[in-house]
């Protein structure tokens, strides 16, 4: 599990790979990865929007950016967790992924950045 703390918030992460699939000539792998993210200020926090930086060793570098995550936008109140799981898909066996989300503390209307851990997506066989 990688984690992350920022500005008062952990944010971890656990991926797996679940499946290729080859549509004709095209092959992808999918990975899940579930998140988990705990509030330890003293103020409830509400994430408003995602933005992720995905490395794939064969299609190269993308982003990704929106409202959200999973078509939520989880309150978080003092002390409060929430989890989700999501996918990905790369062309290739091997990335990475890392990012941020913009969150608001519902006592001040302001809004603050909270990074994720760089976590890898890897369909390769660990060799001992």
């Amino acid at each position: 599990m990688n984690a992350k703390i920022t500005t008062g918030v952990k944010v971890s992460v656990i991926s797996n790979f679940l499946e290729k699939i080859v549509n004709g000539n095209i092959e992808f792998q999918v990975f899940v990865y579930t998140i988990t993210i705990e509030n330890y200020n003293d103020f409830p926090i509400k994430l408003l929007r995602r933005h992720w930086y995905i490395f794939d060793s064969l299609a190269g570098k993308s982003e990704v950016e929106g409202p959200g995550v999973v078509g939520e936008y989880p309150v978080l109140l003092t002390k409060g967790t929430v989890q989700y799981t999501s996918a990905c898909q790369l062309y290739s066996d091997l990335g990475t992924m890392h990012g941020y989300y913009v969150f608001e503390n519902l006592n001040t209307n302001e809004t603050f950045k909270v990074e994720t851990p760089k976590f890898e997506l890897s369909n390769l066989s660990k060799k001992n």
